[in-house]
């Protein structure tokens, strides 16, 4: 499985995985491969705590940074979302108060249907919905260069950005530290863009993945993108959990695989078992797309919150990044009252996932996926080698 990505990084195979749990970021770059950590869910002075202990647990070897810095969300072309110059911090206040009520409204209705209580006196409002900032996180330009600026001070070895190219003065700032920069794509034109930006491996995205993502599968997406950027390397993304997908990704012209979903259910990962069970249980079709996270389109596990929010009483999503702080507080309440057994709370509990949910059927350590991924790709070469030398033997 090496490519020049392998090179590049000093990694033994090119499987690139993303995951918002430091565990498997050190276990998945420990065992050859490179992690890589998700910032969005995290304060500023969260994401160094968690840097500084994979740089001391991965005992120098790479792994890298994935931020979100939107091209496009409410607000922007104001400069809500930017960094203020006294506090040094991103005012969550002015897109609280673009939340509107009816929303507010309609989300306590929704909750009171579950039985789902306030949040207990004693819980900090601020930390309760992620990183503070009463759920605005990283989803701002201002935030997202907040959290850049602690990733490079850490060795890392990749950027990530998704949600569009990210802007120009990080690209040449993350070159000034040696740190090589990624973009994630659903579409050919975009992957130009990024090109032009000057980020050194695009990500082809493909509608099966989780998160983000666009409506072009990966099969059509990945060639598209890898003929179009050439000779930029590309990373195959979307329903990626296999040795043998990751050999049709290659086969396709990537240069390695960026996975995400497959790290949910593994024994490092931080997910509590009861939406481990979950996931277990998931099909394929249960992998929907919602705009129920962001206000952008993103593939999550189907539950009675998305239901919910296709009902026709429902006042519609708000866009980015007004949906996510408009449901924060909602989702920590959920998560408190899912922890009692029976709760009707647990039927609205989800995650951002893939397709390949289907497949998230046994739980193994993140060193075992490397090392299944590493013995499919093997049987898949191998067997197509045989088909090849069969035919020649009968031509």
């Amino acid at each position: 499985m090496r490519t020049e990505l392998c090179e590049m990084f000093g990694i033994d195979v090119p499987i690139f995985a993303f995951s918002h749990c430091r565990d498997v970021v050190a276990a998945v770059t420990n065992a050859g491969g490179l992690g890589v950590l998700g910032a969005l869910a995290f304060s500023d002075e969260q994401l160094e705590l968690e840097l500084k202990w994979i740089d001391e647990h991965v005992d120098g070897k790479p792994y890298g940074v994935d931020v979100v810095m939107p091209a496009s969300y409410a607000g922007k072309s104001e400069g809500l979302g930017d960094r203020n110059e006294n506090t040094g911090k991103v005012d969550a206040k002015v897109f609280q108060d673009l939340i509107p009520r009816e929303t507010r409204e309609w989300i306590e209705g929704v909750l009171a249907e579950y039985d789902v209580p306030p949040l207990p006196d004693n819980v900090d409002r601020d930390e309760s919905v992620g990183g503070g900032s009463d759920g605005l996180l990283a989803w701002t330009d201002g935030g997202g260069r907040g959290q850049v600026a602690i990733a490079l001070d850490h060795p890392i070895c990749l950027l990530v950005n998704a949600l569009g190219p990210p802007p120009k003065d990080i690209i040449d700032l993350a070159h000034e530290h040696g740190v090589k920069v990624a973009a994630l794509t659903g579409a050919v034109e975009h992957a130009l863009r990024q090109k032009e930006q000057g980020v050194d491996i695009i990500i082809a995205q493909g509608t099966e993945a989780g998160g983000h993502t666009g409506e072009v599968g990966s099969m059509v997406l990945l060639p598209d993108i890898v003929d179009a950027v050439y000779p930029t390397p590309v990373l195959g993304a979307g329903g990626i959990g296999s040795g043998r997908q990751a050999a049709a990704a290659l086969a396709l012209g990537a240069q390695g695989v960026w996975t995400g979903s497959i790290w949910l259910g593994v024994s490092e990962s931080d997910m509590t078992p009861f939406l481990k069970e979950k996931l277990r249980a998931a099909k394929s079709k249960d992998a929907v797309r919602s705009r129920t996270l962001s206000g952008k389109p993103a593939r999550l596990l189907k539950t009675d919150w998305t239901e919910a929010w296709l009902r026709d009483d429902c006042p519609g999503t708000l866009p980015m990044p007004l949906q996510y702080m408009a449901c924060a507080d909602a989702q920590t309440r959920i998560a408190m009252a899912a922890r009692k057994e029976g709760a009707k709370a647990r039927d609205l509990v989800g995650i951002p996932v893939g397709q390949i949910v289907s497949r998230m059927v046994e739980e193994e350590s993140s060193a075992e996926v490397i090392y299944r991924f590493i013995d499919e790709f093997i049987e898949s070469v191998e067997r197509l080698n045989g088909m090849m030398e069969a035919a020649e033997d009968r031509g």
